[in-house]
Parts: C-alpha cells; sequence; structure tokens
C-alpha cells in the first residue's frame, strides 16, 4: 500500500493511502486527523475539515495544488510538508539549499582499500559521480581487526575506548553490559556542533573519507557497520553535520558524531528523495536500518581528521583550478595593456629554477608567442617607447609561480591524510594488540591549508591591482571605466571595489587559525590544531580568489571591446568568445552581479582552462626538442634557446 510521510508543526506522520486518486486535500485531512488524534487539546485545531493549509514538497518546496491527485504528483514514500494558516513554517524543518546538489545517475563504483584515493576521487564522490564499494582484501582486514576486539570484550580485558570512558574518563571502567551504551552516549554527547549544515556535496565527502578510513582495517569496525554507511552513501542519505565545532584533536569528533547521529537514527537527515527530514524516516524510506553500535564502534566512527581533510581536498582542488587559469586571465590582461612578453623568456626562468614560476612562464609564452600564435594586439605596439611593464604583468611567474608550489605541497599532504588511519586506539591484527597514540591531530593538514590560503590569496592581491590598471585611464589608455559616455555610466567602477573588498576580507582570513591552540577535555586534549576553520576560511579565501579573477577576466574582455578590430593570439581569442558566450560586451550600465556569477561559474567548471589547454600542449610539443638533456637547473617544460627563439620579435622589441 502506498505511504506518504507527512510533516506537520514538530512531527512525522505517516499517512498510508488505498487509493491514489484521492486528492492532496485529502492527504492533508487525513495527516491533520492523525496529528490532532494525538494531541489532548487537539493541537489547537477545533475542526480539521474548517482548518486551512498548504501543502509542498519537503524536496524543493514546491507547492502542491489541493484539487490534483496523488499518483500524479507524488511518489510512494514521497516526503511533504503542510502548513497550517497561521502558522510559520515549522523551526526544525531545513529545507535543501536549492542549487547545492547536482547528484548523477550513478552507474560507476569506487572500490575503497583506504590506501588509494585521491583528493580528485573525493571531490568526485562529493558530486555524486560514484557510488563506493570495499574492495575483498579491505573486508578481509575489517574482519580481522573486529575479530581481536570482540576477543577483548570476551576476556574483559580494560583497554581505552572499548571498555573505559573516554579523555579525562579514561581510567573509567565500563561494565560490559553497558558497552552499547557507553559508545552510543558517546555519539549523542559529542553531537554538539553549531551553525549551518554541511552541504550535501560535502556531507558525501565527509561521510565518503570516513568509509575510506574504516577500509583500512585499523578502527575495529565491523563489517557489518561498514556496509550499513556504505549503503546510506549509495543511497545518498546524508546525516545533518553542522560546519562549526571541532578544534582539530582528538581529530573532528564533532562533526564526525553528528554523522555518525544520522546513521544511528537520530538527529536530522538529507536525501535527494526527501529532502530534510528526521534521519529515522529518511532511512525508513530507502529501505535502510539504523546501525546499532557495537563495543568501540562509536569511537571509531568520530576519532579523525575526516571534516578538516574532506574540505582540504575540495579546496585544494579548487585552488589548482583556479592557479592555472590565473594564468591565462593575467596573460589577456597583459595584452590589453600593451605589455611585452620579455619578462617570460625561458632564460631568465632558468636562473631562478623554481619549479611553479618556470611552469607559469612557460604557459605565458604559450599564450602570448606572437610568432606562435599572431597577435595584431602585439603588433601594434612593437615599436613603442615604453621599456618594461608594471609588477603586477612582468612578476607574474614568481608571485603565481609560489601559489603553484605550495598547492603541489598541499596536496601531497591532502593526498596522504585522505589514506592515513588517524583515529585511537588502533587496532593491530596481525600484532594483536591495540596501540594509543596521536594520529588524530589535525596539525598536518591545518598547517597545510593555512598556507593554502596565504599562498592563493596572492592570485587575488595581484588580479585586484590588475583590474585597477584595467579601469584606471592613466594607466590603461583606455576609457574611464571600460565604458563609453563616463559619468552617465560607471561602467566597471564598483566591480573593481568588489575586487578591493574582497581582498580586503581575505587579509583577515589568512591569518592562521592553526597556531592557536585552547586546552580542551580538562586538559587532557590540551593541544589541539583548529583545523576545522583553517578549512573553512581556505575554501572562502579561494572562492574570493575565484571571484576577483572573474572580475579580471570580465574587465580583460571589456578591454578587448576598445581594441576592436585589432585580434589578439589565438588562444587568448578562444577565452574572450568563451566569456561572450555567457556574457554580453557592456555598452550601457545594467545589472552586473550575474556577470560576475556567470564568469565564476567558467571558472568553477574550469572552462577557461579546457579552452586554452590545447594550445599550451600544442605549443610545449612543438617547442622542446626531445634530445634537449634535463639538468638539476633546468625544468622539463622549457624550451633550450634557440634560432627561432632569439628571432622572435615581442612588444617593446625597440627598446627593452
Amino acid at each position: 500500500m502506498p505511504r506518504f510521510t507527512v510533516h506537520i508543526r514538530d512531527e512525522w506522520l505517516a499517512v498510508p493511502c488505498r487509493d491514489t486518486s484521492n486528492t492532496i486535500q485529502w492527504l492533508g485531512q487525513e495527516a491533520l486527523k492523525r496529528y490532532v488524534k494525538n494531541k489532548p487539546d487537539n493541537g489547537g485545531i477545533k475542526a480539521v475539515k474548517d482548518t486551512r493549509f498548504v501543502v509542498r514538497r519537503c524536496q524543493g518546496l514546491g507547492l502542491l495544488d489541493a484539487d490534483d491527485t496523488i499518483e500524479d504528483v507524488l511518489e510512494d514514500n514521497d516526503f511533504v510538508e503542510l502548513a497550517i494558516e497561521g502558522d510559520t513554517m515549522s523551526p526544525d524543518f531545513i529545507p535543501c539549499e536549492p542549487g547545492v546538489s547536482h547528484l548523477y545517475p550513478l552507474t560507476y563504483f569506487i572500490s575503497m582499500d583506504g590506501n588509494s584515493l585521491s583528493s580528485t576521487d573525493l571531490v568526485n564522490l562529493g558530486r555524486g559521480l560514484y557510488k563506493i564499494k570495499l574492495t575483498p582484501e579491505a573486508e578481509r582486514k575489517v574482519v580481522q581487526s573486529r575479530e581481536l576486539l570482540d576477543t577483548i570484550v570476551k576476556e574483559n580485558k580494560v583497554v581505552y575506548g572499548i571498555t573505559t570512558g573516554f579523555g579525562k574518563f579514561a581510567r573509567t571502567v565500563i561494565p560490559v553490559s553497558k558497552l552499547k551504551e557507553l559508545q552510543e552516549n558517546l555519539v549523542r554527547s559529542h553531537s554538539a556542533g553549531v551553525g549551518n549544515p554541511l552541504s550535501p556535496e560535502r556531507t558525501r565527502m565527509l561521510l565518503a573519507l570516513r568509509i575510506n578510513v574504516l577500509a583500512k582495517g585499523h578502527s575495529g569496525i565491523s563489517l557489518e557497520t561498514l556496509h550499513a554507511m556504505i549503503q546510506a552513501f549509495n543511497a545518498s542519505c546524508l546525516s545533518f553535520v553542522p560546519e562549526k565545532g571541532t578544534v582539530g584533536a582528538s581529530g573532528d569528533l564533532a562533526p564526525l558524531s553528528h554523522l555518525a547521529l544520522g546513521l544511528m537514527g537520530e538527529g536530522k537527515m538529507w536525501s535527494p528523495k526527501s529532502g530534510w527530514a528526521d534521519a529515522k524516516y529518511v532511512l525508513e524510506a530507502h529501505g535502510l536500518k539504523p546501525i546499532t553500535l557495537k563495543p568501540k564502534e562509536g569511537l571509531a566512527l568520530i576519532n579523525g581528521t575526516q571534516m578538516i581533510t574532506s574540505l582540504g581536498a575540495e579546496a585544494v582542488e579548487r585552488a589548482q583550478a583556479i592557479a592555472r587559469q590565473a594564468d591565462i586571465i593575467a596573460a589577456l590582461t597583459l595584452e590589453v595593456l600593451k605589455g611585452t612578453t620579455k619578462a617570460f623568456d625561458s632564460d631568465i626562468h632558468s636562473l631562478r629554477p623554481h619549479p611553479g614560476q618556470i611552469e607559469v612562464a612557460q604557459r605565458f609564452r604559450s599564450l602570448l608567442d606572437s610568432d606562435h600564435h599572431p597577435s595584431q594586439i602585439a603588433e601594434s605596439h612593437r615599436f613603442c617607447d615604453r621599456v618594461q611593464d608594471a609588477y603586477t604583468m612582468r612578476c607574474c611567474p614568481q608571485v603565481h609561480g609560489v601559489a603553484n608550489d605550495t598547492i603541489k605541497f598541499v596536496l601531497n599532504i591532502i593526498n596522504t591524510e585522505i589514506n592515513s588511519a588517524t583515529d585511537n586506539p588502533m587496532v593491530f591484527a596481525e600484532r594483536g594488540e591495540t596501540i594509543s597514540g596521536g594520529n588524530f591531530h589535525g596539525e598536518y593538514p591545518a598547517k597545510a591549508l593555512d598556507f593554502l590560503a596565504i599562498a592563493v590569496h596572492e592570485l587575488a592581491s595581484i588580479s585586484e591591482r590588475r583590474i585597477e590598471r584595467l579601469c584606471n585611464p592613466s594607466l590603461s589608455e583606455l576609457p574611464a571605466f571600460l565604458v563609453n559616455e563616463g559619468g552617465l555610466n560607471s561602467g566597471f567602477m564598483i566591480a573593481h571595489c568588489t575586487a578591493a573588498s574582497l581582498v580586503s576580507e581575505n587579509k583577515v582570513l589568512c591569518h592562521p587559525s592553526s597556531v592557536d591552540s585552547l586546552s580542551t577535555s580538562a586538559a587532557t586534549e590540551d593541544h589541539v590544531s583548529m583545523g576545522g576553520w583553517a578549512a573553512r576560511k581556505a575554501l572562502r579565501v579561494i572562492e574570493h580568489v575565484e571571484q576577483v579573477l572573474a572580475i579580471e577576466l570580465l574587465t580583460a574582455c571589456q578591454g578587448i571591446e576598445f581594441l576592436r578590430p585589432l585580434r589578439t593570439t589565438t588562444p587568448l581569442e578562444k577565452v574572450y568568445e568563451l566569456v561572450r558566450s555567457v556574457v554580453k560586451p557592456w555598452f550601457k550600465d545594467r545589472f552586473m552581479s550575474p556577470d560576475i556569477e556567470a564568469v565564476q561559474r567558467l571558472l568553477l567548471d574550469q572552462k577557461v582552462w579546457n579552452v586554452a589547454k590545447p594550445y599550451i600542449d600544442k605549443y610545449q610539443t612543438e617547442y622542446i626538442p626531445e634530445s634537449r638533456p634535463i639538468s638539476p637547473t633546468a625544468f622539463s617544460l622549457d624550451p633550450p634557446a634557440s634560432p627561432r627563439k632569439q628571432k622572435q620579435r615581442s612588444s617593446y622589441d625597440a627598446k627593452s
């Protein structure tokens, strides 16, 4: 028999429906009858038939017409919200944020063994591109470690977190009859986070990463519980996880406790099918049962650095994407400002052979080489009287380069952390013992993410100065704020102010959180990493960088309009065409925020990189002879000085 779950005020009610040709009005009245029946005062409702209400889907909050038939607008086990006229939306009803989850049909699996997951894999799992399954070897290790724990419990051994309390209560021995309650109490009491919930994507990443850590077989989780977690992930049943509350040692206790709480059927959960609802109803709607915790399993679920690391994986992946696109945007700005390519000569950078610096200079050459990609703009100022460019153009390899090198450093730490066992105590089945240690301490990812924020911020800092040069007629030789009829039109005046404000915010956000430590748990946890804040603010810094570079890209493309009919190099023209596919030129003032958002989306989707990459790759292939020897001071991406290179005519050839 079809059944529908209806949320009224603070309660969820299951309403069976034998005849789905009944109307939504009938469903609402049936739900109200059940609600009133359980209230001594009828819930303040005098007569169900006279009560006015509206019914909406939990997912997306779409209103349902009272006269529509149930079979036309609902599916079996759908979740709906009934709002009584005069009531406000129930305070514990949290709608799914529009646009936060873009789940794809799940047809592919990632096989987890705890050792081979990458940050790219984790981000794709968050996006809903894959389901999860365990490798046979991982299952074997999980079973072995659980057998050891069962033996410890059977023999009444005193082991931290298994037969004792936690933290300050580590010396308190718990009777065997209360070990299940011990684990449940641990999860409930530690679910003390505050703030907005993580988005579905980030919660999927958090759950996937916890599964990967447990798959290593050093946590003592049972295979039954781990399979239940995988089933919840594959069904996208995602716990309500507040974003605030972790100090990053003993791991991310509060966020991971909220994650476990939903799996226990308590608290809130989200799924694409239900939106936000009570966890037990969401699990039931997907045919899943709440997990029942065995000894040590509560501790195994909540001890570790998975929130820091999962958010860090997203941060470093987005940082990689925006850093390489920053090179393309800066190259376009240099063209608009009629700069020179002399500063990107490979011989200069071989004398200071930082890999990132060399790579950025190579990208600039591959985009701007006017012999390889003829540029009418470069040709137009070949014999101008300027000698060299401002630092914001000339020093891009040095500034962008260290950001690239820092990103690679952070990526290595995050990928190591993704495949590390970070709970406590660790279970060593092959040695037949458990050992307490400190792998839960988040200092590694915390420090790395503080470094990441500082390095990537510089891409916005230097970009904002280039935006100023584009908008300032005394520096650009273009109309003020890149618009005709200045005064009547303000053009990009306030877009530059927005960029400046974001850069200023980043200056505060870049203060490292990992230099702080507050003693917690009655001085048992007397040094902590504050890594949760390091991860969250790194993401905010990177978002600001994306927005500033989106403004620069918009501004540079607008500058191109004033240089027409001259054309820039082929790859940069392709970038210009991409931007113009979503944003029209500015002939007069209009609402600007949607333009910035549209171009930021191009950057998030890496479309700017995808357009330019084939030209970068082709240039690299044609300009690096296979016979070139590799030396410790040379970087393989760079072409050697060659007769062809020596004949290249750059802008400023006359005097620079």
